[in-house]
């Protein structure tokens, strides 16, 4: 009976079907890589000029760092390398079994802010621009945002409990008090994590009310606010890397005013600082690691289909398969 109508037929349990095509099916069994797919694959012949580099989990936390080309768009023939691991000399060892000749024609390689992937494309592709994502260096800033509103929160929760505390020992109850949109303080502050992330005019209604309460009750968050929507506006506004460069001049000089009050803004100015550089590179042709993301996405999406890796160098066939 054909493949097709023994799935169409349910004649077999999905972990019995995976067992066919792995072993009678397919050529995974007499598949030329099979030896060393579980450490390294390469595709040279899907290389391109534009290049995403991250890593992914594959299975139980272990890391697999994965090069893909831009172009392809997440299809077929976007894979380029998948390596297991992140130390430097072990994957640059497997990527330079890709040819010289082709790795000295990557343009350019978008990467988060990680130091080992920076080494890993230095030692592999000496001619490309390196790009930090434009969202990882983002996150840097939201993250220190944040850290200023849970720290008001945990203010806010230490003060509720002692009022509880209060009333019990005179056999009462503490009713927190709640603003105009029904938010006691704590909830309040829990609940403006998702809009402080946005851009004001992206806020629906009633995160606009919430803000407003927000500010009013908590006006050091709306200047926290200000300094990480400042940063923001850089990506939405410079014009090239020159323009980009005297902006960030400027927000520096906007946060080490405000250090003493925003302590959580230091640690990322100071990152920033010093790998502006690599930063400023998105305003050459305004690359993101978003297709790196995407694949990692899907990756993840197909091993929760197969409830989990048992086999990983099967698992590695298939996306060989499907990306290679």
């Amino acid at each position: 009976m054909p493949l097709a109508a023994i799935a169409r037929a349910n004649l077999l349990h999905a972990k019995d079907f995976v067992r066919l095509y792995r072993d009678h099916l397919s050529d995974f069994k007499t598949w030329k890589e099979k030896e060393h797919a579980g450490k390294w694959l390469i595709f040279p012949e899907n290389i391109g000029k534009h290049l995403s580099i991250d890593e992914v989990e594959v299975t139980g936390g272990e890391l697999y760092t994965i090069l893909t080309n831009k172009a392809r768009h997440g299809q077929k023939g976007c894979l380029v390398a998948i390596v297991e691991g992140t130390q430097v000399e072990t994957v640059s060892k497997a990527i330079c079994k890709i040819p010289e000749n082709q790795r000295k024609n990557v343009k350019t390689i978008t990467r988060d802010m990680a130091q080992c992937m920076e080494q890993i494309i230095t030692a592999c592709f000496p001619n490309a621009i390196q790009i930090d994502d434009r969202f990882h260096v983002q996150q840097l800033v939201s993250d220190a945002l944040q850290e200023t509103r849970i720290e008001l929160r945990k203010e806010a929760i230490k003060e509720h409990n002692q009022k509880v505390a209060e009333a019990r020992k005179r056999n009462g109850h503490y009713w927190a008090p709640r603003f105009e949109n029904g938010d006691t303080a704590k909830e309040l502050l829990a609940r403006a994590r998702y809009l402080l992330y946005k851009p004001s005019g992206r806020w629906k209604k009633s995160q606009k009310a919430r803000a407003q309460i927000l500010f009013r009750e908590y006006p050091q968050l709306e200047e926290a606010y200000h300094l990480t929507m400042h940063f923001r506006g850089i990506y939405e506004h410079a014009k090239n890397r020159k323009d980009a460069l005297l902006r960030l001049q400027g927000w520096y000089k906007s946060v080490a005013k405000r250090l003493e009050v925003f302590p959580s803004f230091e640690t990322p100015m100071q990152t920033i600082r010093l790998n502006e550089q690599t930063i400023v590179n998105y305003f050459i042709s305004r690359e993101t690691n978003a297709s790196a993301e995407s694949f990692n996405a899907k990756v993840k999406n197909f091993r929760a289909l197969q409830r989990g890796v048992s086999d990983v160098t099967f698992f590695l066939y298939r996306l060989a398969k499907l990306y290679g």
